[in-house]
């Protein structure tokens, strides 16, 4: 009984990974993975602009301390190593930075994906308008012409009458 208990178990495993394999093989897995490899690059960037550009400018507007931390009135920070200072302190300017690198980061990809759906409504409304225009009237089958000429000759007859 154990050794049948086994077997499911290894038949339940290699159903697992054979499921594992297809669903990290599909073509949105594989885009998401590109996805994430590329904003983690753009993330150093963006990250890189914040601190050597946009820190020295906020720190140069308002001073050093607005980059700065904030010590506590309960530790004494005498004898203390800048690092430990600062690990012994609010360090606001490091969270200032961090939302400025945020609101940079979600301003680019809004205006990517806003780039994006503008991109896709305009091939949306073409495909709209040629679907709008009408199909033109098919020309009439022989017969029905003959008929219609029929047709007007006897009222044409009709009317002499």
């Amino acid at each position: 009984m154990a050794d049948n208990k086994a077997k499911a178990a290894a038949e339940k495993g290699k159903g697992f990974f054979k499921e594992f394999k297809e669903f990290a093989l599909k073509g949105n897995v594989m885009d998401m993975a590109v996805g994430v490899l590329i904003g983690g690059a753009f993330s150093g960037i963006v990250t890189a602009l914040t601190s050597d550009f946009i820190n020295p400018l906020i720190a140069s507007i308002g001073g050093a301390e607005i980059a700065g931390m904030i010590k506590l009135p309960w530790v004494n920070y005498d004898g203390l190593t800048p690092e430990e200072v600062a690990a012994l302190s609010l360090n606001y300017g490091n969270f200032i930075t961090t939302v400025i690198n945020f609101l940079i980061m979600a301003l680019i990809i809004f205006l990517l994906m806003k780039s994006i759906n503008k991109l896709m409504s305009l091939g949306k409304k073409k495909e709209e308008e040629a679907a709008a225009e009408p199909a033109p009237e098919p020309e009439p089958s022989k017969e029905e012409v003959l008929l219609t000429e029929i047709r007007d000759l006897l009222a044409a007859q009709n009317k002499k009458e």
